[in-house]
């Protein structure tokens, strides 16, 4: 997989650094889709699979190279498994800003008297080795733990502050990067699709 180029179908800076974490140690070498001049793609769909397609797709088209898309979102039981697919843009479905702080504002104050507290991180991982690839690799990852009332550690980004891991008496933003990365959904997709890469590409 040495020398392996890679467009990351997203300009999200966190997801970068641990994709970089996992994928740059086999060898391949992740360039974000913004480095590449390439704008996000519109994510129409209500399931993570259908958003992660055509955001791999999109990237495979503009820049020519194979394209690794994630659609990733907290999912709560008590909500209905919302925020789901709009997690980046919960508090924008109202009217608000789009940005973590507002996202979590939201969560907190949508969740307000809830007893159930049981939340999930799904992330959904496409791998396309052209736009018009028709055996694409998906794998999916999940990550299970509770949505807390008030912020816990500085780490992470999006609802880590807020999602609590019982087995660890932490939350996700408290877990040093090495420690998140060998338990996030993020984590356990990547390591998947890693498997099936080596495979791929050797």
């Amino acid at each position: 997989m040495a020398g392996t180029r890679m467009v990351l179908a997203s300009n999200n800076r966190g997801k970068l650094a641990e994709f970089s974490a996992i994928l740059g140690a086999a060898g391949v070498d992740m360039v974000a889709q913004g480095d590449l001049g390439v704008g996000e793609a519109p994510e129409p769909y209500g399931t993570f699979v259908e958003n992660a397609l055509a955001k791999a797709r999109h990237a495979s088209e503009c820049t020519g190279l194979p394209a690794l898309a994630d659609d990733s979102g907290l999912c709560v039981r008590a909500l209905g498994g919302a925020p789901g697919v709009h997690s980046a843009r919960y508090a924008n479905l109202d009217g608000g800003s789009r940005s973590d702080e507002a996202n979590n504002h939201k969560l907190v104050a949508d969740m307000t008297g809830t007893a159930d507290r049981r939340a999930c991180y799904i992330a959904l991982l496409v791998y396309l080795r052209s736009p018009t690839d028709p055996r694409p690799i998906i794998v999916e990852g999940k990550w299970d733990g509770e949505v807390l009332d008030q912020p816990r550690g500085s780490n992470g980004f999006g609802y880590d502050p807020y999602f609590f891991l019982p087995d660890q008496g932490l939350t996700a933003a408290e877990l040093a990067p090495e420690l998140k990365n060998s338990l996030s959904h993020r984590g356990q997709a990547l390591r998947t699709l890693l498997q099936a890469l080596r495979s791929e590409l050797n």
